[in-house]
């Protein structure tokens, strides 16, 4: 199947028009397409729904696997009172006048190209994480909406959860005193990522789309249904779990990149034919000197550990608890304090608000640019077997 093919007169149209109509009053509906409506895009459809009060619609549905569009389009036309139009094709929804704003939850790899490509065409967008897993992609999306005057929200959407803005408050006001080890770890026994894929027709894919902007092979239907476990769709652990975690870092530590990252692991259990590592272990040094430590297996349900470690004392994430333990000395906290939930609200409801009042959003490009060059690093030093620095300055891996 060949790509449409949409004019750069169709596409700059699509921006100005967009670009006119940005800011809607209460009472004018916003128009919002999907592209991807997989697991993940289908949760944020959900989502969108559950915002009562947004006066926004889902009006356009883009998937490459016509069973998911189709499904994705049914729920929207029940949800809002009108069928919204369908493509394969993401750049032709792009060009459609009407949309205001999209969400992308495509597999990894299309994260970042779609995010410029719909910011250039003047859309909003909410885009799923990781930001990025290909720097350059990442990179030039970050650039291309620094450059724009798009709302842009990642879906790292801790950011929006009241224990979480909670922590970070604590966490921002200094008070475990110098913070200079992080340990976090998450441990399952199971083969994750592993979906059916024996009843996909190649009839119901667009291949060529699917594989926009990555190495052209033969149909796989694994390699749609099972992308996470295939390195030219994502970077593995390093993307898919990482990025939550070392966003959280850079939101209470105050820090923007790491300074060096070092990983090592592999597969070693599930010999699945996946090429993303089952035992992974990262540790990425911040300017601030602090040492991050990200361990994930797939090999034992150790559970989960997260430890932020201060010359006062330890928050403890997984309890939600900041205490003395572990510091000495007259600064040491004496009292245990129990985190307590802020007021949060949806991730998709604070960008919808966004959209509107053109703030903002909790998680902007800058948040997610920084979990993807952190991503990014982790999964260079994996595959080099060597330690990656970067230059905050040139934007640059080292």
């Amino acid at each position: 199947m060949q790509p449409i093919s949409v004019s750069r007169r169709a596409f700059a149209g699509a921006a100005v028009a967009s670009s006119l109509a940005r800011v809607k009053g209460a009472n004018e509906r916003i128009s919002l397409g999907l592209i991807g409506v997989g697991s993940r895009g289908q949760y944020d459809l959900t989502e969108i729904i559950r915002c009562k009060g947004s006066n926004a619609a889902v009006t356009a549905v883009c998937d490459v696997y016509r069973p998911n569009r189709e499904r994705a389009a049914a729920v929207a036309a029940k949800a809002f009172g009108a069928k919204p139009r369908e493509t394969d094709d993401y750049r032709e929804l792009l060009a459609w006048r009407e949309v205001d704003a999209v969400v992308v939850a495509t597999p990894d790899s299309g994260h970042s190209k779609i995010l410029e490509d719909a910011v250039k065409a003047g859309k909003d967008v909410y885009c799923e994480k990781p930001m990025g897993v290909d720097f350059a992609e990442a990179k030039s999306a970050f650039l291309a909406v620094k450059q724009s005057r798009q709302v842009v929200q990642i879906g790292t959407q801790r950011r929006s959860e009241g224990q979480y803005i909670a922590a970070a408050k604590l966490m921002r006001s200094g008070i475990l005193g110098q913070v200079t080890r992080v340990d976090i770890a998450a441990h399952f026994h199971e083969p994750r990522w592993r979906r059916d894929f024996h009843g996909v027709q190649e009839s119901d894919v667009a291949w060529d789309r699917y594989l926009f902007n990555r190495p052209r092979r033969p149909f796989d239907a694994r390699r749609l249904r099972e992308w996470q476990l295939f390195r030219d769709y994502t970077n593995g652990i390093a993307g898919l779990w990482l990025c939550h975690f070392s966003d959280l870092a850079h939101w209470f530590l105050d820090e923007t990149y790491p300074a060096g990252a070092v990983a090592s692991g592999g597969v070693y259990l599930w010999k699945d034919g996946r090429e993303t590592a089952d035992v992974f272990h990262c540790l990425l040094d911040y300017p601030k000197g602090i040492l991050f430590s990200f361990a994930m297996s797939l090999t034992n349900a150790a559970g989960s550990r997260n430890l932020w470690h201060g010359t006062r004392g330890t928050l403890d994430l997984d309890k939600w608890t900041i205490s003395g333990d572990g510091a000495k000395g007259p600064d040491r906290l004496e009292q245990t304090i129990r985190i307590a939930p802020e007021a949060g609200d949806s991730h998709m409801r604070n960008f919808l608000d966004c959209l509107r009042s053109r703030q903002t959003p909790r998680c902007d490009i800058q948040a997610g640019f920084s979990h993807a060059v952190a991503g990014c690093m982790t999964s260079t030093a994996f595959d080099a077997g060597r330690k990656v620095r970067f230059d905050p300055v040139k934007l640059e891996m080292i």
